[in-house]
């Protein structure tokens, strides 16, 4: 008998949590709609400036450093220095880009809600830790390179201009990495601007047809 209720109330609690984040996703796609701007409604020259602020924001060592290539060498920007350097202790994300191989990126970086308080202890997210897919490479790639990336759909995670917003509030809506690169805790470095800044770019970005530099 308290088998059977230490399994229901676990069942329970699976149910509650798949529907949370579930619901976190449809809000964030549907969040993610209302940010999308008439298509041609910004003009090229526009969206190219558009560009220069997203392009400061993804090569700037809060985001780029996990974005790196099939090697799956994690780069860090510890708090109190602005230049990227290997991280530190030897780390290697592996095959599975999670270190699940030796040392999974779990064992410091939480899954967690709370503030990456205090410095120089992990940052946290609210979203398992983890590098991008090798197919997301931004560290150590000019913004030409990554503009060419972020628009090709087989490089993107299969996503238009509306897939991208869609994808910036869903990782909000679950307090992911993306908008907690604004907020990485004391005496590390941050993008400039603010996660809302980035989003209204990309808008316009997508609405002038999502220009690069040539």
């Amino acid at each position: 008998m308290k088998t059977s209720l230490i399994a229901l109330v676990l069942a329970a609690s699976t149910i509650a949590a798949l529907t949370g984040i579930v619901a976190a996703k449809d809000e964030g796609a549907k969040e993610g709609a209302r940010d999308v701007l008439p298509a041609g409604s910004v003009s090229r020259a526009e969206g190219l400036l558009a560009w220069k602020r997203i392009e400061a924001v993804v090569t700037h060592p809060r985001c780029a450093n996990c974005h790196v290539d099939a090697k799956a060498i994690p780069i860090w920007t510890p708090a109190g220095e602005t230049k990227p350097r290997v991280h530190g202790m030897n780390i290697h994300g592996g095959e599975s880009r999670i270190g699940a191989e030796a040392i999974p990126c779990s064992t410091c970086h939480m899954t967690s809600t709370q503030a990456n308080e205090p410095a120089p202890s992990p940052p946290r997210a609210g979203i398992d830790w983890q590098l991008a897919p090798v197919a997301f490479i931004w560290f150590g790639k000019s913004g030409a390179e990554i503009c060419a990336q972020l628009k090709d759909p087989t490089r993107n995670g299969g996503r238009d201009a509306a897939g991208l917003l869609d994808h910036l509030r869903h990782d909000a809506s679950l307090n992911g990495f993306i908008p907690r690169g604004w907020s990485p805790g004391a005496g590390r470095s941050t993008p400039p601007g603010t996660f809302e800044d980035h989003v209204k770019d990309m808008a316009l970005w997508g609405a002038a047809g999502q220009p690069c530099p040539e």
